[in-house]
C-alpha cells in the first residue's frame, strides 16, 4: 500500500497557496511508494461525516499556480481543537476532537502531514506534532508575522495590490486637493502599511506598533496643504491606534473565530481630524480582502513553490515538528515551536523604518 501525505489550507487565503499544493504533489509524484491528498477547508474535511478527502495528483495540480486562492479551501474556524458543536439547548460550544482525528489519519493511511498556514495553524501543528502526528507546517500569511522565516508567501502580492491602490489614491488625491486614508490589512504587524506607503510615497504611515499623536498627523499634514490647496495620502493599518487607545472592533465576532475583527481604523481617524479641526475634505478607502485576492506574483509563486518541494523533502526525511523557512536566501526547516514562539512585529530601528523617516514619512510619534 503507497503511504499517503495529508496536504491542509488553513487560516485566511492568500495568493501562492496553489502553487504550494502543485510543488509538494508534483514532487511527490517523483516517489513511487506516495501519494497526496488533500483536506477540504482545512482540517474540517477530516472532521466532517462523510469526510471531504481529495486525491492530489499532477492532473488536478495542473496549472494551479497562477491562480489565486485554494484549491483545497479554507477556514480559520473549527479545526481538531475547537469543532463547534451545538447542544440540546441551542448554545454553541467547541469541542477537542484531536484525538478522533489522529484515528482518522490512521484509518485514511496518512504518513505525513503538511499544514500550510499562518501563526494560528502553526500553532495547531505544534499541538498535533506534541500528539504523535507526523506533521510539517509551511509559513503562509499576507501579514508577515511568523518570526522564524524572512518572508511568508501571500505577503508580496498583498503588499504589490495595497500600493497599486496607493498609487491610484494619489492621482484623485492630487486632483481634488484631498486628504485621502487607505487602510490595510494588518492586526498587530504593520508589514503591508510600511512597505505599501515606502513603494507608493505616501506622506503618513500608521503601523500597529507605533499608537500615533493625532497632532503630529496633523502637523504632517500642514506641511502639504494650505488654503485648502494640496494633498495627503495616508496608509493605516487596521490594526493602527491612537495614543492610550485602543484597536478599532467591527461588531461581534462570530462564534468559532478566536480573534475579534478589525474595521474602522481609516473611519475612526478621518472623524478624528474633522474634530480636531481639519477643514480638508477626507476620504476613507478600505481594501479590504482585495488583498487576499487574484493572482500570485512571480515571487510568491516561486517562494510558494520553494516551500513546497522543501516540505515534502522534510517528509522523506522525517523531519517532522518543524516548519519551513526562508533565511538569508536559503530554504531551511526550524522548530515549530521555535516559529511560533516570536511573533514577527516591525523592528522600530530596521532599515525600512529608517528610510521612511528619512523621506519624511510620518509615523505619527
Amino acid at each position: 500500500m503507497r503511504k499517503r501525505c495529508l496536504v491542509v489550507t488553513g487560516g485566511g487565503d492568500c495568493s501562492g497557496l496553489n502553487a504550494a499544493i502543485r510543488a509538494i504533489v508534483k514532487r511527490a509524484s517523483k516517489e513511487n511508494d506516495w501519494e497526496v491528498i488533500g483536506s477540504k477547508d482545512a482540517f474540517n474535511g477530516i472532521l466532517r461525516e462523510p469526510m471531504e478527502v481529495v486525491d492530489l495528483d499532477n492532473s488536478v495540480v495542473a496549472g494551479i499556480h497562477i491562480r489565486g486562492g485554494t484549491i483545497l479551501g479554507t477556514t480559520n474556524k473549527g479545526g481538531p481543537f475547537a469543532w463547534a458543536v451545538q447542544d440540546k439547548n441551542g448554545i454553541w460550544k467547541e469541542e477537542d476532537r484531536s484525538a478522533e482525528m489522529l484515528r482518522k489519519l490512521e484509518f485514511l493511511n496518512v504518513q505525513a502531514v503538511i499544514n500550510i498556514g499562518g501563526d494560528g495553524s502553526q500553532r495547531i501543528s505544534e499541538q498535533l506534532y506534541k500528539m504523535g502526528c507526523n506533521i510539517i507546517g509551511v509559513p503562509k500569511t499576507i501579514d508577515n508575522d511568523l518570526g522564524a522565516t524572512d518572508t511568508t508567501f501571500g505577503f508580496p502580492t498583498a503588499v504589490e495590490i495595497a500600493t497599486e491602490a496607493v498609487d491610484k489614491l494619489v492621482t484623485t488625491a492630487e486632483s481634488h486637493n484631498r486628504i485621502i486614508i487607505l487602510e490595510v490589512m494588518g492586526r498587530d504587524a504593520g508589514w503591508i502599511a510600511l512597505h505599501s506607503a515606502v513603494a507608493g510615497g505616501a506622506e503618513i504611515c500608521l503601523i500597529p506598533e507605533i499608537p500615533y499623536d493625532i497632532n503630529k498627523i496633523i502637523e504632517r499634514i500642514n506641511k502639504r496643504i494650505h488654503n485648502l490647496r494640496g494633498f495627503v495620502n495616508i496608509v493605516i493599518s487596521e490594526g493602527a491606534k491612537p495614543l492610550n487607545g485602543s484597536q478599532q472592533y467591527n461588531g461581534d465576532n462570530e462564534f468559532g473565530h478566536h480573534d475579534k475583527k478589525l474595521g474602522g481604523a481609516g473611519n475612526r481617524l478621518m472623524h478624528e481630524l474633522q474634530s480636531a479641526g481639519i477643514k480638508t475634505d477626507i476620504r476613507v478607502t478600505t481594501l479590504g480582502y482585495l488583498q487576499r485576492g487574484g493572482k500570485p506574483i512571480a515571487y510568491d509563486r516561486i517562494l510558494a513553490t520553494q516551500f513546497g518541494v522543501k516540505a515534502f523533502e522534510m517528509v522523506l526525511d522525517k523531519e517532522f515538528g518543524k516548519m519551513v523557512a526562508l533565511k538569508s536566501g536559503k530554504i531551511i526547516a526550524v522548530p515549530i515551536e521555535e516559529a511560533i514562539k516570536k511573533y514577527n512585529y516591525v523592528d522600530l530601528n530596521s532599515d525600512l523604518v529608517q528610510t521612511a523617516r528619512n523621506i519624511d514619512i510620518s509615523f505619527g510619534d
